[in-house]
């Protein structure tokens, strides 16, 4: 008799068809664990010799050199703004007394992203607590024209939360309060410093989730996270903040408070203003508050982490497994297949994900790849171990859903059609929640590990399904020696390559070889220059590639209309030529 179904993973995933069971059909077989599939020796245990950091850590920073000044290494100039006076402080100070930061020391994390490629000069850093402080701040600012530079959790990649200058640092790590939540709609509403993990950890004991999901969860705000339109890992399952944003509270440059914070799910009036200001990264207004929309905690989440086509080997096939026992540490040889020059390629990961698609369909949450050389990567800076055997490609697909037996065995539906069909040789699977945390650090450190490796060029790219890792191949022909490590990895789900190339240091020839033909190259494929990340300061001058003129010039339209002196986070997301 079958045992009741739990979720766990079928046996067939420990030892390949009847010879794991004898006489027993697809659907007949017996969930055990701890979790396997062939090609994997042993049970997963402790596979990783490093602990999994705080996502979006970097903890090689202390130890790395003095970041060059951002106008010292890019062509900028300051703009005609006031400079901070002690009449200034002691007028900031009456509006937040005691949160009025100037020590040098406390000024130099504020001053440089965590990627160590851009600093600032900002002599003070405000912490308001609430959305009155926030406009008397920024009124007072506007009338002395202070330039001001909105900053959450800092985590951003384009250089968009950091200042260029001595621009006034506008914090809301102390905008952290929850405002109220509705446990049958799941509506969230709450201040703009709220880390994005808090929050998770908030919904997730009222039995909903967020519907973004970060590498760097551990330290971005929910603001920021609007501010730049984030993506992230669910975006597969729950689309762009855009759509799950009900309602905004904005702080304008002059002082003027915009209450759009509606709790609604349908209000057809007029102009959807929150709109203007997801994505406007911090230059039409400062987020003070999000109205924003929870699903429903999955009561059944699985990962699998898979390795496609490895080249063919020869062999005798592996004998079968004795019933109750982990299967053998390999498929069969004649199970390998290869393709037909002998060599595995983004084909068939692509192949992996339309076959997922159409399988999977409604429970699908995330489907994110990594190449071989992020693996490596992760292996050498983090010591994390790879659960499976070498291959070109890997591929991590999570499910959600609300059965675990009908999810399970969906799951088990399609990789054992993807093994059929040869589009997967090798996996893992885990179910319980330090092994779902464990694969998925393995594609989430993959930024950690790249700042370890050396000065990181980073892109963040859309691009068609069928040619998105062809720039990879094609910048390590045209690098050559003079990269590191050339790597893609993403999110294959929404078409967003994140393409990293490393050097020892920063280099002015490596620049030029890869700008502006990285963004050329996309512009051909009528892909976007700025998948999730936000153009911030290191992008802003190459949005032309993905809007048209006349999209431009109504963008400069409206910054002049909501800050006509231009003192939110100047020299960001606006090109600086017309």
């Amino acid at each position: 008799m079958m045992p009741p179904l739990v979720p766990r993973w079928p046996a067939w995933l420990f030892c390949w068809r009847a010879a794991c069971i004898q006489g027993a059909s697809v659907r007949q077989r017996m969930w055990v664990g701890p979790s396997r599939i062939p090609g994997l020796g042993g049970p997963r245990g402790a596979w990783g010799t490093s602990p999994v950091a705080p996502r979006g850590s970097c903890s090689a920073s202390s130890r790395a050199p003095e970041v060059t000044l951002t106008p010292e290494r890019y062509p900028v100039r300051r703009l005609p703004f006031s400079v901070v006076s002690e009449d200034d402080l002691a007028a900031l100070e009456q509006v937040v007394p005691g949160r009025v930061v100037t020590d040098p020391e406390e000024l130099e994390a504020p001053n440089l992203d965590w990627l160590r490629t851009v600093r600032g000069s900002s002599k003070v850093l405000l912490r308001p607590r609430t959305t009155q402080e926030v406009a008397h701040i920024l009124r007072y600012c506007h009338e002395r024209n202070l330039a001001v530079n909105p900053q959450g959790g800092n985590t951003g990649m384009v250089g968009g939360s950091t200042p260029v200058f001595d621009e006034v640092i506008l914090s809301t790590a102390l905008m952290n309060q929850v405002l109220s939540f509705q446990d049958v709609s799941g509506v969230l509403v709450c201040q703009a410093g709220c880390v994005l993990e808090a929050l998770s950890q908030y919904v997730e004991e009222r039995g909903f989730i967020m519907p973004l999901d970060l590498g760097a969860k551990g330290s971005c705000h929910i603001g920021g996270n609007v501010a730049t339109n984030a993506g992230g890992l669910r975006f597969l399952r729950y689309g762009s903040l855009r759509g799950t944003v009900l309602g905004l509270e904005v702080v304008l440059a002059d002082g003027t408070v915009l209450n759009c914070l509606t709790s609604l799910r349908k209000d057809n009036t007029g102009y959807d203003l929150k709109q203007l200001f997801i994505g406007s990264e911090g230059t039409l207004g400062v987020i003070t508050a999000v109205s924003i929309l929870c699903p429903p905690k999955p009561s059944a989440v699985n990962v699998a982490f898979l390795g496609p086509p490895h080249p063919c080997r020869e062999g005798p096939s592996s004998p079968p497994c004795p019933p109750g026992l982990l299967g053998p540490p390999r498929l069969p040889a004649h199970r390998r297949p290869c393709s037909a020059s002998g060599c595995p390629g983004f084909a068939e990961v692509l192949q992996t994900f339309r076959t997922c698609r159409a399988m999977l369909g409604e429970i699908l949450s995330a489907f994110e790849f990594m190449d071989a050389e992020c693996m490596k990567l992760v292996r050498l800076h983090l010591g994390l171990s790879c659960p499976v055997q070498e291959s070109p490609f890997y591929v991590l697909i999570e499910t959600a859903g609300s059965g675990p037996g009908h999810d399970a065995e969906k799951l088990g539906c399609f990789l054992e059609q993807a093994l059929d069909s040869g589009l997967v040789t090798d996996g893992t699977l885990g179910s319980d929640e330090r092994r779902i945390k464990m694969l998925w650090a393995l594609r989430e450190r993959i930024t950690e590990a790249l700042s370890r490796d050396g000065y990181v060029y980073k892109y963040d790219l859309s691009l068609p399904l069928d040619r998105l890792y062809d720039l990879v191949g094609d910048l390590r022909a045209r690098l050559g020696p003079s990269a590191k490590h050339v790597v893609g990895y993403g999110h294959l789900g929404d078409g967003n390559l994140h393409l990293n190339v490393t050097a020892e240091t920063f280099s002015a020839s490596l620049l030029g070889a890869l700008e502006p033909y990285v963004y050329e190259w996309t512009a051909g494929q009528r892909g976007s220059v700025s998948a999730e990340h936000g153009l911030g300061f290191k992008k802003k001058d190459v949005l032309g590639y993905s809007k048209p003129p006349e999209a431009l010039q109504l963008m400069r339209q409206l910054k002049a209309l909501l800050d006509p002196k231009g003192i939110l986070n100047p020299y960001k997301m606006l090109p600086t030529h017309a």
